[in-house]
């Protein structure tokens, strides 16, 4: 597994990680624990050494899990472990109306530090982040001071922020500000907005960059079609709802061409687009089935994408928000 090394933080991380998101269980349908704990083990049997989490995933259950596997397979010392701390007033996206202390006093910073912590068990918080952002709060220093201080007290080692869907302007200024040492950004062959001015400035700031959502919530893997149907619980029977599916379905066949060819899958040449971008740190890919994770941390060894099939890709970003 190749690496690249995350922001100013100094950290050699794997370039392709794993989303923590659906073993939670609570948004992607039931995932029995015996199977979430085989697709954690299959990451970490495949070299995956960045995992991302968050406190509401399954209420601390993603937490519980990721904590769980890393201490029983002695594996906590070589990875690094992100997580994040809900909106307050659990509104995603971000209203930049919000007033800060709606959204993340001080108070609300710590006492979700602290139960991810509880949750973890496992040492110190690599990274702790906002699981929110409007501009509107970068020059507040309630957010920040907390931060620090959980920082300066050993419980967490850095901290950064989880942009608002389909938004990179929303997390400009504070990415300028160096009060940061992450972003995280929704990136992939649909959505390539962030290449105008966050990755730039992401650059220049040398900000670790994970990349989120890199297969569009399942639809740049090839597996879906007109006809899917979704779990009871996967709330991707909304995402895909009314003629988005078949949209998405006709829109992912036109990129075939580019992205599928021998010896490598669909969702292997969309984890490459995003791998192409130098600014990214690391692609974080959601599985809880233990077989797909071979395939998904293979695209590393692949490397990145040639120069005109990016060029090709261009005229198949598409703009919009599935998630309203």
């Amino acid at each position: 597994m190749r690496e690249r090394v995350f922001g100013r933080t100094g950290w050699s991380i794997t370039e392709i990680g794993y989303g923590a998101w659906q073993i939670g269980g609570n948004m992607w349908g039931p995932v029995p624990e015996a199977r979430a704990e085989a697709a954690l083990h299959a990451a970490l049997s495949e070299g995956i050494t960045f995992f991302d989490t968050a406190l509401v995933y399954g209420e601390g259950r993603s937490e519980q899990l990721v904590g769980r596997v890393l201490r029983e397979s002695g594996a906590r010392e070589r990875v690094r472990v992100a997580t994040k701390v809900p909106p307050m007033n659990m509104e995603w996206p971000a209203s930049p109306k919000a007033r800060l202390r709606d959204v993340f006093p001080a108070r609300w910073i710590r006492e979700c530090a602290e139960r991810s912590l509880r949750n973890l068990d496992i040492g110190p918080i690599d990274l702790l982040q906002l699981h929110v952002w409007t501009d509107a709060w970068a020059d507040d220093p309630e957010w920040y001071d907390a931060l620090v201080e959980l920082r300066d007290a050993g419980k967490i080692r850095a901290f950064g922020v989880s942009v608002n869907d389909h938004d990179p302007a929303s997390a400009m200024r504070v990415a300028r500000s160096g009060r940061i040492d992450s972003v995280q950004v929704i990136y992939n062959v649909f959505d390539q907005s962030p290449e105008a001015e966050l990755f730039p400035v992401a650059r220049e700031m040398s900000l670790g960059v994970i990349a989120r959502v890199p297969l569009d919530e399942g639809s740049l893997t090839g597996r879906l079609r007109p006809d899917t149907k979704f779990s009871a619980g996967d709330w991707r029977a909304h995402y895909f709802g009314g003629q988005r599916l078949r949209e998405t379905v006709e829109r992912v066949e036109r990129l075939r061409p580019l992205l599928e060819r021998p010896g490598q899958s669909l969702a292997q040449g969309a984890l490459r687009f995003c791998l192409a971008q130098p600014a990214v740190s690391t692609v974080i890919v959601g599985s809880a089935t233990p077989e797909h994770v071979p395939d998904n941390a293979a695209a590393s060894e692949l490397g990145a994408l040639d120069t005109d099939t990016l060029r090709a890709l261009r005229a198949h970003a598409w703009p919009r928000n599935f998630y309203d």
